[in-house]
């Protein structure tokens, strides 16, 4: 073998070799790749062969005394988790309340008892595994990972044993029970829960028929029933909760049928009392339904429900259901009226309202009369204060504002003046049935607070000063007219208007027969003064005298007539045209007045006009034959006629600046009397 040969059989033993050591580099690359992971995993297995070694690892001493800690706790740790695997498995018997509520409450019970004997028994097991954590602590002898597990496990532990917490236990299954039961009270409340109508009566003065509103009682003891289980988990607050939002939303839904927006008016959205007079009417009988019935019914549903808790639970859910179902808001209308401004009506509706409140006393006292409702008492009784002195300052007023009005000019007309027609109704109205006894109790309420004795007659006496006021206005404006026949027909419309609308009234017996009959003559006198001052001077005009008919003396006879009839007609058409704008309301009087004037007039013209008239048609002179009888007759009966007019108001004087709007303005024709 050459050299060279034995070379390249060097170098391809050489390759070969080389080959052999890279295919075998390779796979240990690859092995050792594939090593990694489980390298990893070694590493994270390390801590916990640790801990498990570490015992192995402690002082001898150390771990032959651990284990006698170790006996003494297990066995009251084997006891609480005997009782906590009973605690687990009552869920499965947990039913749902609405299907089998006295089932399901035994459940609950049993459950909350073996939570108590848990909290109560659990003592010592908490002792002993404090003692095992204090010394694995102190020692090293297990991981602090496992140590602080076991601390958490022994505060939860101890937080039982306190009372606390125990609705989390096993995930909060007490806490869930609880809050289906609520559920289930409210369930039973709202399906239940029925608005109430406020029927119409059947019969004149028939009092509204409202439909019971208690719950079945069956409903009842059920409530009853959840509420024990809910108080026992310091739940009542909830309970209440619960039962003053359904009950209240409920009454008011009945409220809301009544349509009580007027509730909400305030003093700015009205200008006087008289435009929310039907709105007060409403209040009146509004409040009565909700509190005989509506508030009623809730008083004694809550003390059928919570009776057994005592009165105070029961009287202070009572109270939170009048507050929120709306029984602020009557009250608050009511103030409201109170602050509007001061006129004679305000007077009227005033003692409406607190005719209602009067009438309502006993139930406002028993319902509203606890330490509950203290909200509503002040409102209450800072309601009847201002009524009470709104309605006394009103009064004690009248007569000065009637007294003011002296200072007045009378009516143009001569008619009744507005004030007049308003005092006469107005006083009778006081002393009516609706009134009299109301406006007296106010008096005497008021004069108490004054440390004042009412007397006896001072309400009448009042009336009977206010009536004499109107007398000497009527005397004070009769002498303003320049026109004395203007001031007659005045003083015979007032009169009059006195005498038939006193006659047959209480303000008219006050007054004694003596005093209508004097107003009576009075109308008489000034009637006759009026026919004789006016009217009665005009047939003197039409004289006889110098009249003779034979032929030598027609000429001068024609000349007499025709001057004559010129004078008649000349004063019957000034007279009209001036007494054509007097006014005489009432028909009878008027009918009677005109009558009077025809019988004074029309015969005398016509048999004047039939023995003489010839004279002077005969010419075909018409301008002196200006009326017939029976033109004269028409014409005479189409006096004194009310004209419509626009009745108005002002603002009286105000001595004590307050009052304003008081009366209507005497110089506005009143409204006729038929």
């Amino acid at each position: 073998m050459t050299q060279m040969e034995k070379g390249i059989e060097n170098l391809m033993s050489a390759r070969k070799c080389l080959r052999a050591n890279f295919d075998k580099s390779k796979a240990l690359g690859v092995s050792i790749e594939k090593s990694g992971p489980r390298f990893d995993e070694i590493i994270q297995r390390l801590p916990s062969l640790e801990a498990a070694i570490r015992p192995i690892r402690a002082q001898k001493d150390a771990l032959g005394a651990v284990g006698g800690h170790i006996n003494r706790a297990v066995v009251p740790a084997t006891a609480v988790l005997k009782v906590f695997d009973a605690i687990h498995g009552l869920e499965k018997s947990l039913s749902d309340p609405q299907s089998d509520l006295p089932g399901y409450l035994g459940v609950l019970k049993r459950l909350e008892e073996a939570l108590r004997f848990l909290g109560e028994n659990c003592e010592m097991a908490i002792q002993w595994l404090a003692d095992i954590v204090e010394y694995l602590e102190d020692h090293a002898v297990a991981d602090g990972r496992f140590t602080s597990s076991m601390k958490e496990a022994l505060t939860s532990l101890r937080e039982l044993h306190n009372g606390e917490e125990k609705g989390r236990l096993d995930g909060g299954l007490l806490e869930v029970a609880l809050d289906q039961l609520e559920s289930e009270f409210r369930r039973l409340l709202v399906e239940n829960t029925i608005p109430l109508p406020m029927s119409a009566p059947a019969f004149p003065g028939e009092q509204p028929c409202i439909a019971p509103s208690p719950l079945p009682v069956t409903v009842i003891q059920k409530l009853q029933a959840i509420i024990g289980r809910l108080i026992a988990n310091n739940r009542l607050d909830k309970c209440i909760s619960i039962y003053v939002e359904v009950r209240s939303t409920n009454v008011r839904a009945s409220l809301q049928a009544l349509n009580l927006d007027y509730l909400e008016i305030s003093v700015s959205e009205f200008n006087d009392v008289q435009s929310i007079e039907g709105h007060i009417a409403q209040w009146g009988k509004h409040l009565e339904f909700a509190v005989k019935h509506l508030f009623e019914a809730e008083y004694k549903l809550c003390n059928d429900v919570f009776e057994r808790i005592g009165l105070d639970v029961w009287m202070s859910c009572f109270a939170k259901i009048a507050a929120q179902a709306g029984i602020l808001a009557f009250l608050q209308f009511g103030k409201t009226v109170t602050e509007s401004k001061k006129d004679p009506i305000k007077l009227l509706k005033l003692l409406d309202i607190f005719a209602s409140l009067n009438k309502l006393r006993l139930d406002f006292n028993r319902l509203f009369g606890g330490a509950a409702c203290v909200e509503i008492q002040n409102l209450t009784r800072d309601l009847i204060k201002s009524v009470i002195e709104g309605a006394s300052e009103i009064f004690w007023e009248l007569l000065v504002q009637v007294e003011l009005q002296r200072q007045m000019p009378p009516p143009p007309d001569g008619s009744v003046p507005k004030l007049v027609v308003f005092i006469t109704d107005y006083c009778n109205k006081l002393l009516g049935d609706d009134y009299m006894s109301i406006l007296t109790q106010v008096l005497i309420i008021e004069r108490s607070w004054k440390q004042e004795k009412f007397q006896e007659r001072l309400l009448i006496n009042e009336l009977l000063n206010i009536m004499r006021a109107v007398d000497m206005n009527l005397e004070t404006w009769s002498k303003a007219y320049q026109d004395v026949i203007l001031s007659f027909v005045f003083l015979m419309n007032n009169h009059w208007h006195l005498y038939k609308h006193l006659k047959g009234t209480k303000l008219g017996g006050l007054l004694g027969d003596s005093r209508l009959r004097e107003h009576e003559q009075y109308k008489e006198y000034y009637s006759a003064f009026f026919l004789k001052e006016s009217w009665g001077k005009l047939p003197a005009l039409l004289s006889r005298e110098g009249l003779i008919l034979f032929s030598g003396g027609r000429a001068t006879a024609r000349d007499l007539v025709k001057k004559r009839l010129k004078a008649f007609n000349e004063a019957f058409d000034e007279m009209y045209k001036k007494q054509a704008n007097w006014v005489m309301i009432d028909k009878d009087l008027r009918n009677k007045t005109c009558q009077l004037i025809i019988q004074a007039i029309v015969p005398v013209y016509r048999s004047y006009m039939q023995n003489y008239g010839p004279l002077v048609e005969q010419e075909g002179s018409s301008k002196y034959v200006k009326y017939t009888a029976q033109s004269l007759e028409n014409m005479l009966n189409g006096l004194f006629h009310p004209k419509p007019v626009k009745h108005g108001s002002f603002k009286v004087r105000q001595p004590s600046g307050k009052f304003s709007n008081v009366i209507t303005d005497q110089n506005q024709t009143s409204p006729t009397v038929k």
